[in-house]
């Protein structure tokens, strides 16, 4: 163990060195458990409600490309040709992709020389741009390795206390339960990369994080280019209206309310649906 936490010791100060032109593009697969879920009496087949939920669990099934310099990456989801429009109206429910943000221009940017990051993202077609400063994790390493394709990966973790939000929708009533809960998030990191970065939020170990996963999502990484010949750009974006992350939050919280008070039955028969996370 001090032999590892000494080798990473020497390595925070060859970074630096090692990293001035370093540039690359890392390529994320990612899943998170859907907490939708659909209930109650309602016009739609049980066939329906499957396929439905299907649907949705399919919707978090996406892959991301980093791209990173020393201290600069942008994190977005991968181009798709012709991606079909991921909407789907069954027994009277429109399903639209708008919980948590997103959309095919969305893009996380971090600074972490600034120590600041600019997520662009959509919610019902409005852009928004989240400023903030980036998190600061209190990773815990450990000694412990796994091997990511050709990269020896160490483990670290970090726990953190966070506010989960169900929302449900029974009978037109629209109704909202928060539960707080402690989450640990384990990564997995190679500092054969060293640079301090991974995907979406996360950064902050001695290493490129190759894997992550919080309970909900996981996140791994299946291909690496390091300096590649074509040259990496790293651009923040600057279109969107600007608000910190927890005016972002309140905003999300409120469309996610509109939109589920939608799913309300024609037939008055009542139908519930829930949405957890």
């Amino acid at each position: 163990m001090k032999a590892h936490l000494l080798a990473i010791a020497i390595l925070g100060f060859v970074i630096n060195s090692v990293a001035q032109d370093f540039t690359g593009k890392a390529v994320y697969k990612t899943n998170r458990k859907s907490g939708f879920k659909i209930g109650g009496d309602s016009n739609m087949s049980e066939a329906q409600k499957q396929e439905l939920e299907e649907r949705f669990q399919k919707m978090n099934q996406k892959t991301f490309i980093l791209e990173f310099d020393k201290t600069t990456s942008s994190y977005k989801e991968e181009d798709k040709l012709n991606a079909p429009n991921p909407q789907a109206n069954m027994g009277g429910v429109q399903i639209i992709s708008v919980f948590g943000g997103g959309g095919s221009g969305s893009l996380y940017f971090k600074n972490l020389k600034e120590k600041r990051f600019v997520s662009k993202t959509e919610i019902m077609g409005k852009t928004f741009l989240i400023k903030d400063s980036i998190p600061n994790y209190q990773w815990q390493l450990t000694s412990e390795t796994k091997n990511i394709g050709n990269y020896t990966c160490y483990k670290a973790m970090f726990s953190a206390e966070v506010e989960n939000m169900m929302m449900t929708v029974e009978n037109g009533e629209t109704k909202q339960t928060k539960k707080s809960e402690t989450i640990t998030t384990t990564a997995w990191y190679t500092p054969q990369i060293p640079i301090s970065n991974g995907p979406t939020i996360y950064h902050g170990l001695p290493g490129l994080i190759l894997e992550i996963n919080d309970g909900k999502t996981t996140i791994v990484c299946t291909e690496i280019v390091l300096n590649p010949s074509e040259k990496i750009t790293i651009s923040e974006p600057d279109k969107g209206k600007i608000v910190t992350q927890g005016e972002f939050d309140k905003i999300r919280e409120e469309k996610n309310k509109e939109l589920m008070e939608r799913f309300q039955s024609r037939d008055g028969k009542g139908i519930e649906i829930k949405i957890g996370g």
